[in-house]
């Protein structure tokens, strides 16, 4: 038989793929570790390494395909003694002979020929440390919809290759499931009301007087990302002035002292951004109950700090990670950012790069803005939204005086961060941020 190559799920928030190009033609000697395609993601574009070793034996979705869903069957590998062609014809053909379009319901079994306390819930059982159970084979999103829909996965017939679950499945049980069975919808708040249709939103406007741009991936990644938390995480803001003197000087000092290569080109250049990620990763350690996140059933108390960074890329942003943030030197911490900047506005960044954390960052000072708030990006708890750096009137000792300051908002999932937590943590921030010698010993 042929060997299914699968559009695969790159991350977990990935449901559909670009295959923007295609790396071998059909007839093509394939033998695992070889890329074979390049699938754009909603968050970069990665690279399909083959599995197995074989022919590719027919492409069935053509390079610049938009929308492919994850796990279709995107082409074909003929196995050692397979002829190419062959496979590729049988491809059109179920295991009786039959076109694939008569195989895409498969008809469970008739009561009458199951043996008794035999049900659709009955499947071959698999060996796992030595207890014999029921081995169920889902995409981890048909995984996650049937939970989120109180459906058992057990008593659904999988129409993907070789009868593996899939989204769809799944959805078309939910559609036929009785309500009384879906006790989590049941239990769940009422629906927000639907957002007008694109014609209605249409009619406000004069044909012509503007260009449809088509959403991308990550464009529709981000929206619906951005709608789900606002809805499920209870946000709460707090703010803080910052005054940065002697941040700036200390700043200056450290660049100063880099060491120079034989061009004068100096080793590093800290900037503004990276003090504050080392000093979110230092507050956070002064706190540890704030480094947390939230499930339904505990807590989760994170022994490092992983602290995202916000970075503008064309058509959206993305949030690079920066592990054990608190463990690492300024000049360690900049040369990720540079690094992590580059590859990500080139879509070059690996999914393991940018899940998680526990916190993040999000710098528009340098865009001029005052101050903001930022919206959490789950799983993580806090989100601190900073300001531009500028010099203000302050009282100092009594009198005016002239301070280079700097407001931060930090953003808390309450069910997480209370307010009085929050505020201490915040605190640490400032301390560090004013103090920023702490940060070098």
């Amino acid at each position: 038989m042929p060997i299914d190559i699968l559009m695969p799920a790159l991350s977990p928030t990935m449901e559909k793929g670009n295959l923007s190009r295609w790396l071998k033609k059909e007839g093509d000697k394939i033998k695992p570790g070889d890329v074979l395609a390049e699938i754009e993601t909603d968050k970069a574009t990665m690279e399909v390494e083959a599995a197995d070793e074989g022919v590719l034996a027919k492409i069935l979705v053509p390079a610049g395909t938009a929308d492919v869903p994850v796990n279709d069957v995107i082409g074909l590998i003929a196995g050692e003694g397979e002829d190419a062609k062959s496979a590729a014809e049988e491809h059109g053909k179920g295991a009786s002979g039959l076109p694939s379009a008569a195989r895409q319901e498969p008809v469970p079994p008739s009561p009458a020929a199951l043996a008794p306390g035999q049900g659709a819930a009955q499947r071959p059982a698999a060996s796992v440390n030595g207890q014999r159970e029921p081995r169920i084979f889902a995409s981890p999103l048909a995984r996650r919809i049937a939970k989120e829909g109180g459906l058992d996965l057990a008593a659904i017939a999988g129409s993907g290759p070789h009868g593996r679950i899939i989204e769809r499945d799944v959805k078309a049980a939910l559609s036929k499931a009785p309500a009384p069975a879906r006790v989590e919808e049941a239990r769940a708040p009422a629906a927000p009301m639907p957002l007008p249709s694109d014609e209605l939103i249409k009619q406000n406007f004069v044909p012509g007087s503007y260009e449809e741009v088509p959403h991308d991936l990550m464009r529709k990644t981000i929206a619906r990302r951005l709608i789900e938390a606002i809805r499920t995480v209870p946000h709460f803001y707090l703010t803080a002035e910052c005054n940065l003197d002697a941040l700036m000087s200390l700043r200056e000092a450290v660049n100063e002292a880099a060491p120079k290569d034989k061009e004068g080109k100096p080793a590093y250049k800290i900037s503004v951004n990276d003090f504050i990620v080392k000093a979110l990763a230092l507050a956070l350690v002064r706190v540890p109950d704030a480094n947390v996140t939230w499930t339904e059933s505990a807590m989760l108390k994170h022994k490092h700090v992983d602290v995202g960074v916000a970075v503008a890329i064309p058509g959206g942003l993305i949030t690079p990670i920066v592990r054990a943030a608190e463990t690492k030197t300024l000049s360690v911490i900049s040369a990720e950012m540079k690094d992590f900047a580059a590859r990500a506005r080139a879509r070059k960044l690996r999914p393991e790069e940018y899940q998680g954390g526990s916190t993040a960052v999000s710098n528009l000072g340098m865009y001029g803005i005052r101050n903001f708030s930022a919206i959490i990006n789950p799983p993580q708890a806090t989100i601190l939204a900073v300001g531009e750096a500028e010099p203000r009137v302050i009282v100092k000792n009594g009198a005016p005086a002239v301070a280079t300051m700097m407001s931060v908002t930090l953003s808390c999932d309450h069910r997480a961060v209370d307010g009085a937590l929050g505020a201490e943590l915040l605190a640490a921030f400032k301390t560090l941020i004013e103090h920023p010698m702490g940060m070098l010993v």
